[in-house]
């Protein structure tokens, strides 16, 4: 190998440790900068998922599907750029469920531009539900406002309307939060009490940063995360 390729993949190897940031993140279990990288661990399912145009590099590490978190340079542009997640299979009908909660707790940036979200999936992706605890920046919800309200355990705006390809409800939390617990059947048989739904198929429940811009490089860590549903 010559001294200059030995130099460059030195130089590699730097950048990317600097990216992991946090002692921690070096010495994660798992990471992963590929735009589709994914990892399961515990019955969950952790991606990079870099989707959208116009976006940066990022790197997702995990010591587990709970402790996990990202770092991310994307551009100062509008758009979407990723989605990193982690995520649990329930795939059952609503009415067949006891009941579906989640715990998180998060240290998101004081910078770029961005929401902390539950993306939750029905009847095979044509109802997507989205629960926003935490927003920073110019950032906005898909659709018009419905109403406000208070179920599964926060007060929300929420907001009704389509992507294109799925029906989109956001709801929206009045004040952020980085830490708490959701009760989503509360949520999800409040959209079928209102009519917008049916006894619609629990798909997966997914829980992450759904970022559009974090120029220079920002950390996004979660400190915990759970779902039970039974």
């Amino acid at each position: 190998m010559s001294g200059i390729r030995r130099a460059l993949i030195a130089a590699a190897v730097a950048f990317l440790m600097g990216l992991l940031g946090s002692g921690s993140a070096q010495a994660a279990t798992w990471w992963t900068s590929d735009q589709w990288g994914t990892w399961s661990n515990g019955g969950y399912t952790l991606r990079n998922n870099i989707w959208g145009s116009g976006a940066g590099p990022q790197t997702l590490w995990a010591n587990s599907y709970s402790n996990w978190g990202v770092w991310a340079d994307h551009p100062n542009t509008g758009g979407v750029k990723s989605y990193p997640h982690a995520a649990k299979a329930v795939n059952r009908r609503l009415s067949s469920i006891g009941g579906v909660s989640s715990s998180f707790n998060v240290n998101p940036p004081a910078g770029g531009a961005y929401t902390t979200t539950y993306d939750i999936w029905a009847d095979n992706y044509r109802y997507e539900i989205m629960l926003w605890m935490n927003k920073f920046g110019p950032v906005g919800p898909i659709g018009s406002y419905q109403t406000t309200t208070s179920v599964g355990g926060h007060s929300w705006d929420v907001y009704r309307g389509t992507n294109g390809y799925n029906e989109v409800f956001s709801f929206i939390r009045r004040g952020n939060t980085n830490a708490g617990t959701v009760d989503i059947k509360a949520v999800m048989n409040w959209i079928k009490n209102r009519g917008w739904y049916g006894d619609v198929t629990l798909g997966e429940v997914q829980f992450g940063y759904e970022i559009t811009s974090s120029s220079g490089g920002l950390n996004f860590g979660t400190n915990s995360f759970s779902i039970s549903s039974w």
